[in-house]
């Protein structure tokens, strides 16, 4: 009698890295002839890959476990039904887990994601005593990195992809855990990127985006090795996201590469020059400010200073005509003064980025800042989120009606949906455009109107 196939439920929360990862599992699933099921009812095991990067994701992922799991009669039903939690917030805090989540089966961490199958058909072959703890497969400070060729199972829609070029962190900054969580940064090679995006186009893909904690610090780890932290200074000495972006220039096929999650310290005027010269690039970054004032730059230990930021941002804008800057702050940073917060208003203001998002600070355990003993008073911190977002939905509303009667090029998403070059997925505007666009294609029309944050076109 042939071996039933098993049936796996995934659940993906955060950020793209995280559906990267996601992806890579499901990959090594349809590899060992296992099938992904959106019915959890029929699902022989769920696996929900976490996030944990603040209290509301955390929360959101918690919400995820107790809801896969929701009753004991499911499992009774379904008796053999596995739960299996992966991703930043197994790397975390699996330990503490195993007592507070004992529904859970197995916990798994970054470096287990090509271990999936064979960790489920494990599972699937024993039963679990009631007092029994989780399996825990979490090793500390992961190391894996994903090839070319790693088994991958694309959860996006067919025209648009996510390229992970690196992962892992080096930066100090003081609320973030994630090199806690992802460990150091380690880049792949731009030949197996390269091999990567090329078989994507091959696919059809129409759009790249790539991702990593820092993308501006690609191959820059490299360099380290080979000749110490001088090398940074000369990009001739090994890869480099400028490299990157010059051999993804001479693939072959009509795209768009979208750079995510840069970083303002790694910037030089080169790369702005590269991005400049290639037409591929889309017109678009997206580079996490967090802060303007020089006190809270400090306090964060983000590696660069206010006016480093604004001369920056003026070589982007003049060196990459059409450019559309994407940026985040944080409100209500431990030791945040009125002054503080006065500077980044009137920065956000004159600066007029085209994307902008604000964080309200979370207090992340294993931080330097959570140790603070300064830390700014919840209603503050919602004050000040509310007027630098009612700033930038002000700024957004002058900026798309400014954009009325402009010809632009889009990505046509789903019927009468699409993006153009300065809108990335899943997390900034669309552009309304007619029913009959076909879907997955690119597209030129002409903007005619605008509503909040979206344009209207024709």
């Amino acid at each position: 009698m042939p071996r039933p196939i098993v049936r796996v439920g995934l659940v993906s929360l955060g950020c793209a890295k995280n559906l990267v990862d996601s992806e890579i599992m499901a990959g090594h699933l349809h590899k060992a002839g296992m099938a992904l099921t959106p019915n959890p009812e029929v699902a022989d095991v769920m696996i929900v890959n976490t996030c944990s990067f603040i209290d509301a994701a955390k929360e959101e992922s918690i919400n995820a476990i107790l809801e896969a799991n929701q009753t004991r009669g499911m499992r009774r039903r379904h008796g053999k039904q596995k739960l299996i939690v992966a991703g930043c917030m197994a790397q975390r805090f699996a330990t503490e887990l195993r007592t507070s989540l004992p529904e859970v089966d197995a916990f798994i961490g970054l470096d287990q994601l090509t271990s999936i199958a064979p960790i489920i058909e494990g599972l699937l072959e024993k039963d679990r005593a009631d007092n029994e703890a989780p399996e825990n497969f979490v090793t500390p400070q992961p190391r894996f990195i994903p090839d070319f060729d790693t088994p991958r199972f694309r959860l996006t829609p067919s025209h648009t992809a996510y390229v992970k070029i690196a992962e892992g962190c080096n930066h100090p900054c003081s609320f973030c855990i994630i090199p806690q969580m992802r460990g150091r940064h380690r880049s792949r090679t731009i030949e197996s990127i390269v091999a990567e995006v090329r078989a994507l186009v091959a696919e059809g893909v129409k759009e790249f985006n790539l991702i990593s904690q820092d993308t501006t610090y690609f191959g820059m780890d490299r360099w380290e090795e080979k000749a110490g932290p001088r090398a940074l200074v000369d990009s001739s000495r090994g890869d480099s996201l400028t490299a990157l972006i010059r051999e993804l220039q001479k693939i072959e096929g009509d795209f768009w590469v979208r750079l995510l999650y840069t970083h303002p310290a790694h910037w030089s005027d080169e790369l702005i020059q590269t991005i400049a010269d290639s037409p591929k690039i889309a017109r678009y970054v997206d580079m996490p400010l967090q802060h303007i004032s020089d006190p809270m730059l400090d306090a964060m230990r983000r590696e660069t200073s206010a006016q480093h930021i604004r001369d920056l941002i003026h070589r982007i804008r003049a060196g990459i005509p059409g450019i559309a800057l994407r940026t985040t702050f944080i409100a209500g940073f431990p030791g945040e003064k009125e002054e503080d917060f006065a500077t980044l208003l009137k920065f956000i203001e004159e600066t007029r980025f085209e994307r902008l998002g604000v964080f309200k600070y979370s207090r992340e355990e294993g931080t330097r800042a959570a140790k603070r003993d300064d830390q700014v008073h919840p209603r503050t911190k919602q004050s000040r989120w509310v007027k630098a977002m009612a700033l930038q939905r002000h700024i957004a509303l002058e900026l798309t009606a400014a954009a009325k009667g402009r010809r632009i090029r889009v990505l046509v998403e789903s019927p009468g949906i699409a993006r153009s070059e300065a809108d990335a997925p899943e997390v900034d505007a669309r552009v309304f455009v007619p029913d009959h666009l076909p879907v997955g294609e690119f597209a030129e029309v002409t903007v005619t109107s605008s509503k909040e944050y979206d344009l209207i076109a024709e």
